[in-house]
């Protein structure tokens, strides 16, 4: 993948991330809570905190796994999209747009990493296959 692609591709994902937790911040403390007042329901954006210092260094692991755990966000966006109405509504479209967004991005960005990690692995298996066959 050519090196501007990629580093969109990255930037992507990370501006998604950050605007979901100020997005999830906003809905459950002013623009829309469950209660006047804000909702402790705000205590939803602690997972999406734990891998953002991975996320920001690039790291291969965090971002494979936090493709997963977004998809949690994912779901309670559409079910509140589908079941909520005014202001809660809109943002758990926004939710869902921005969770899209972080998953498409992610997995394009480490799809040459897994491409090379399994070129390497196949290697590696028909050499040690030559050596046990001599």
């Amino acid at each position: 993948m050519n090196k501007p692609a990629h580093q969109s591709l990255y930037i992507s994902a990370l501006a998604s991330m950050i605007a979901l937790i100020l997005l999830c911040i906003a809905w459950e403390t002013v623009v829309a809570p469950l209660r006047p007042g804000g909702s402790w329901l705000v205590i939803k954006v602690i997972p999406l905190l734990i891998p953002l210092r991975g996320i920001w260094k690039r790291d291969v692991y965090t971002l494979q796994w936090s493709s997963m755990l977004i998809l949690l966000f994912l779901a309670e966006g559409a079910v509140r999209a589908t079941t909520e109405t005014g202001w809660s509504q809109a943002m758990a479209i926004g939710e869902v747009i921005l969770v899209v967004v972080f998953f498409v991005s992610t997995l394009l960005y480490l799809r040459p990493y897994k491409q090379t990690a399994k070129r390497l692995a196949k290697e590696a298996i028909r050499k040690a296959s030559e050596s046990v066959n001599e």
